[in-house]
């Protein structure tokens, strides 16, 4: 589902300066969290590739969502693409 809604979006990021707007109300971990959830890993992924308890990803999680009013982590991801934090395709 996920990959499905990332293709839908235009290849040309909205540049550097929409996401740094996007995300100054986040902090660096919350931010890193944003990106990496965008390509789609569950918690439990998440959590082993930061080095994290899965509770604690979730509270990232969690507080990026209030931070930016965003419902759920399909929203997360939709932000992330349309303000330039993932590129569709882009591989780390």
């Amino acid at each position: 589902m996920t990959r499905r809604v990332i293709h839908r979006f235009p290849r040309t990021p909205q540049g550097r300066s929409a996401a740094a707007r996007a995300t100054e109300r986040l902090t660096e971990r919350e931010a890193e969290v944003l990106r990496l959830v965008a390509r789609g890993p569950s918690n439990a992924e998440l959590a082993a590739e930061l080095h994290l308890s899965e509770a604690t990803v979730k509270t990232h999680l969690t507080r990026v969502s209030t931070n930016l009013d965003l419902r759920d982590r399909v929203q997360a991801v939709v932000f992330a693409y349309e303000h330039g934090l993932v590129t569709p395709g882009a591989t780390d």
